[in-house]
C-alpha cells in the first residue's frame, strides 16, 4: 500500500470550512489510483483565524474521512521549518510519497532564495535518513499577489523556482525519485485565489491537477485529473 503525505504551508492545511486541494487529491486518487494507498501524516487540523491557531475539524465536506484528512502542514510554515521536523514524521508514518508545496512563506519572512534552497536540499537528505526509498513531487513556489505588485519579491521567487528544479536534479535518484511538478495550469489570482494567495475551489482544483499530472506523465501513477461531479 502506498502511504503519502502532504508537505505545505497555509495554501495546503487551509482554513476553518475549506475543502483544500488535499481533499480534491483524495477525491482523484480514489477515482483513478489502480492500487491501495493511505493518506498519512501526524496533524490533521485546519487552520482557525479566529483562534490564530490550527484547532479546527470543520472541513466543508463530509465525504472526507479522518483517515484521509492526515498531512503535515502549518499556517506560516515553509522548508525552513519542515526540514527539522520531515526525518521523524517519515519514520513515524513510513511515509513512501510526499506531496510537497512549500516556500512562499520562506521567501516572504524567513530566508532568501539561495538560503530556502539549502533547507530544500536538508529536508530531502532527513527525508532520506528516515526512509532510504522515499519519493517526492515538489511544486514550484506559485507567485502571489505580493509578487504581483513588488518586483524584488517576484525576481525572488523566480529565482527560487530555478534553484529548486536545479535541486530536483541533481537530488533525484534511482529508488527515491524526486519530481518537479509544473505550476498549476493557467494559474490566475484573481480567478483562483480568495486573497491573492490562498486557493479558492477552483485554485484547489489546478493545485491537486498540477500534483495529479505529473504523477501520471511521470510515474504512470493513477489518470489524468478528474474532477468530482458537482465539485
Amino acid at each position: 500500500m502506498m502511504r503519502i503525505m502532504f508537505v505545505g504551508d497555509s495554501m495546503t492545511i487551509g482554513s476553518a470550512g475549506d475543502l483544500t486541494w488535499r481533499y480534491r487529491m483524495w477525491q482523484h486518487l480514489c477515482a483513478s489510483h489502480g492500487g491501495p494507498f493511505r493518506i498519512v501524516g501526524p496533524r490533521r487540523e485546519l487552520y482557525d483565524p479566529a483562534a490564530g491557531a490550527p484547532v479546527s475539524l470543520d472541513y466543508a465536506a463530509a465525504d472526507f474521512p479522518e483517515r484521509a484528512q492526515a498531512h503535515l502542514a502549518g499556517w506560516g510554515e515553509g522548508w525552513h521549518h519542515m526540514a527539522p521536523v520531515i526525518g521523524e514524521a517519515v519514520r513515524a508514518h513510513r511515509v513512501d510519497t510526499l506531496l510537497i508545496s512549500l516556500g512562499l512563506i520562506d521567501l516572504g519572512f524567513y530566508t532568501d532564495a539561495g538560503q530556502t534552497a539549502e533547507n530544500v536540499r536538508r529536508f530531502v537528505a532527513a527525508a532520506r535518513d528516515a526512509s532510504p526509498h522515499v519519493s517526492a513531487v515538489l511544486l514550484p513556489v506559485i507567485p502571489n499577489i505580493r509578487a504581483r505588485e513588488e518586483p524584488a519579491f517576484a525576481a525572488e521567487v523566480e529565482c527560487f523556482n530555478e534553484l529548486l528544479a536545479k535541486a530536483v536534479a541533481e537530488l533525484d535518484a534511482p529508488g527515491s525519485e524526486l519530481l518537479l511538478a509544473s505550476e498549476p495550469p493557467g494559474w490566475d489570482l484573481d480567478r483562483h485565489t480568495y486573497d491573492g494567495t490562498h486557493p479558492n475551489a477552483e485554485g484547489e482544483h489546478r493545485i491537486a491537477e498540477a500534483f495529479a499530472t505529473a504523477m501520471h506523465q511521470a510515474w504512470d501513477m493513477g489518470g489524468p485529473y478528474q474532477r468530482a461531479a458537482g465539485l
